[in-house]
């Protein structure tokens, strides 16, 4: 009997094909602290041009917090602060690493010169101009996480690159305009919540069609740690999104808070699930046959 037999798997005794990611949870963090701290610069930026002051500072205040925050998780992660540093010798346009870490340094310089400013209430012209220049990258920020995964070998993460940065950035504008909504003044959040209600029905719409179309790669996102995930994550998502639309009050805050502890925990399901899929080496098999085929 061959090990095949053996173990119905077509890898040297079952054992995984691919070598597991060893980012540790930091990462799955970053991958939420990232993406509020890109949508919420840019939702600052829209409520500074819309002369929604009280919602720009609340936000830019969110978005500065997450982005200081963000490095710190990946140099846990990495395990010295040089390693991080490293990172920006060189600029690689073709790697979503590189383009990552400069993205998080500029927009890490520019909203903190931009809150510093709002809170001094000083320079206002270059408070206006870092704020302008944090937004702007805001974008880019929210979502390059899910093209970083899916450039990988992960069979989870690699086959579901149509849909991860799509999942990514409604992720990251619910998180934005749900923390604007927790912390902001209630009668300057309407804008805010809108985007909460709209970003978080998008993230389950989206994340939905990605497992759907996944076929059997989408297993690990309803299975082991990532299942479990998902299986909060989800229902808190649809609850949020509910009471934040037509709760009135605190009913709205606590909306709010549903929504960013879906988007936290649908952040760590996607991490969790790449990481099965990774150990698992019928999902690898599995990819190397679409392919293929």
């Amino acid at each position: 009997m061959t090990s095949t037999e053996r173990t119905g798997h077509e890898s040297y005794y079952g054992r995984p094909i691919l070598k597991q990611p060893v980012w540790k949870s930091e990462v799955g963090w970053y991958l939420f602290t990232g993406g509020l701290a890109g949508a919420s610069a840019s939702l600052s930026l829209a409520a500074r041009m819309a002369g929604n002051r009280s919602l720009a500072r609340t936000s830019s205040l969110v978005a500065a917090a997450a982005v200081n925050v963000s490095p710190l998780l990946l140099v846990k992660d990495l395990g010295r602060p040089e390693r991080f540093l490293n990172m920006l010798r060189v600029f690689k346009p073709t790697s979503p690493m590189s383009v990552g870490s400069w993205l998080l340094a500029a927009t890490g310089t520019a909203q903190s010169a931009a809150t510093t400013c709002e809170l001094l209430d000083v320079l206002p012209r270059v408070g206006g101009g870092a704020q302008a220049c944090a937004g702007l990258l805001g974008p880019a920020l929210a979502t390059y996480t899910g093209a970083l995964l899916s450039d990988t070998a992960v069979p989870a993460w690699h086959e579901a690159r149509r849909e991860l940065p799509a999942v990514f950035a409604a992720s990251s504008c619910a998180s934005a305009g749900a923390a604007a909504t927790l912390v902001g003044d209630v009668r300057a959040t309407g804008p805010a919540r809108r985007l909460a209600v709209l970003g978080a029905a998008a993230e389950l719409v989206a994340t939905g069609i990605m497992e759907r179309r996944l076929g059997v790669l989408g297993e690990p996102y309803r299975q082991g740690r990532a299942g479990r995930y998902a299986r909060v994550a989800k229902p808190a998502t649809a609850a949020g999104l509910a009471v934040t639309a037509l709760g009135r009050g605190r009913l709205r805050r606590a909306g709010a808070a549903l929504i960013l502890g879906g988007a936290v925990l649908q952040r760590f399901a996607i991490f969790e699930a790449g990481k099965a899929s990774a150990r698992d080496p019928r999902y690898t098999l599995a990819l190397q046959r679409q392919h293929a085929g």
